[in-house]
């Protein structure tokens, strides 16, 4: 078996652990590929798509009395209210000399996304608006460069770059009767900001000839400040749909940095052990202050108050011949919410295939199961005004979350 071309297999083994990784905690999604600098070859490109499908659902919900509810726990019957995602990912590299290559890439950092069923719209009156549905998603654009030093055993990369990240949200309400707007009616508020710029650094150590490489990346956290353009509205139409009326809005909220530190080693002939640990700083994320201009009460806030958020994984993989390999590793996940979601611990088993053709080109596929642990909020005592806890208190169960993970890549 050739040796150089086995150990190119097992880093790509490696690489299939992003399957469970894009199940973190928070709002996190994708990861810029910035793996591709260390490939070999003058050109690689490489092109992805993620597919989770998260099965997460309230089990119980406390409805207020006002609100026709006993004000104790409540079996609900809606549906999981957790929408599934999709996160592409690619990566093209060029070598610009022996020892400089740049990386560009593109993914969806951040999202989420929720669709809610009856009971928990209605709960959510006690407020004044219930929920219907709500998401964001946040999409980069990357260029990266690595710079490689040969020593006399391996080589030190110093990696560094940019990237653009926007931002778009968007929550859909509907309206108890006694507010300033249509009972029944719905209120959409929307956020729409423009490409902010952030950067990453990082260094890293590698021996390819085991495939050994340990590589610490920080990623910078981005403050999105949307300022009342065109996308930044909150729409309210009557219970017929028809619009009586547009506010323009303004708000601002961070989206977090991370340090990141990944290893792995050629353990025996054909073997590779993998690992990482990533921080992310997700207590910035307290609340998202907003205004809609022309109303009365502001500022008005979304509000998070999560905690910081640690992601460990580990895995194995093996080269069975020169042009199939496969891997199987576990992470997890730690939760960051603390008063306001269900965002509990997460645990993931990954596995993955690698197969080589013979013009130099790879496919991939991953799958991934998750175990998300069971978790409850409890309810703001006074719902009306800003502060911990939910508009509802509610409970959710031990519930499951699946992946999917397809790639092909090619190197000249």
């Amino acid at each position: 078996m050739n040796r150089l071309r086995t150990t190119a297999l097992l880093g790509g083994c490696a690489l299939l652990a992003g399957v469970g990784a894009v199940q973190a905690g928070g709002f996190a999604r994708g990861t810029a590929d910035t793996d591709i600098i260390f490939e070999e070859g003058n050109f690689n490109m490489r092109a992805g798509v993620t597919f989770v499908s998260p099965q997460r659902g309230y089990e119980t919900i406390t409805t207020h009395p006002g609100l026709g509810g006993t004000g104790s726990p409540e079996k609900t019957s809606d549906s999981d209210h957790v929408d599934g995602y999709a996160v592409p990912s690619i990566a093209v590299k060029f070598n610009l000399s022996d020892d400089l290559r740049c990386a560009g890439t593109y993914t969806q950092s951040f999202g989420a996304g929720a669709t809610y069923g009856p009971d928990a719209i209605t709960a959510g009156l006690i407020d004044g608006t219930g929920t219907i549905s709500e998401g964001f998603e946040s999409n980069e654009f990357g260029a990266t460069c690595g710079y490689k030093f040969d020593l006399s055993k391996g080589r030190v990369w110093l990696i560094g770059g940019a990237f653009a990240q926007d931002f778009s949200y968007q929550q859909v309400v509907r309206f108890a009767p006694g507010l300033p707007f249509p009972s029944g009616g719905t209120g959409t508020l929307s956020f729409d900001d423009d490409w902010r710029a952030g950067y990453r650094v990082g260094v890293a150590y590698e021996i390819p000839e085991i495939a050994m490489r340990a590589q610490l990346m920080y990623r910078s956290a981005v403050t999105h400040s949307p300022s009342g353009g065109p996308g930044d509205t909150f729409v309210v139409k009557l219970p017929n749909g028809t619009t009586v009326a547009s506010f323009p809005t303004d708000g601002e909220g961070t989206l977090p940095q991370s340090l990141e530190l990944k290893v792995q080693s050629g353990i025996a002939p054909g073997w590779l052990a993998f690992g990482s640990v990533r921080w992310t700083d997700w207590s910035v994320l307290d609340v998202l202050t907003y205004n809609i201009q022309g109303v009365p009460v502001n500022p008005r806030v979304l509000e998070y108050y999560y905690e910081d958020g640690w992601t460990v994984s580990a895995g194995i993989g093996h080269a069975f011949n020169e042009t199939v390999s496969g891997s199987v590793g576990l992470s997890w996940d730690k939760g960051v919410s603390t008063t306001e979601d269900a965002l509990t611990d997460t645990y993931t088993v990954f596995a993955g295939v690698s197969l080589r053709d013979k013009i130099g080109g790879e496919l991939r596929a991953g799958a991934a199961l998750s175990y998300l642990t069971s978790g409850s909020v409890d309810a703001d005592p006074t719902p009306l005004t800003p502060g911990p806890g939910n508009s509802f208190a509610y409970t959710v169960g031990d519930d499951w979350s699946v992946a999917g993970t397809l790639s092909y890549a090619i190197n000249w």
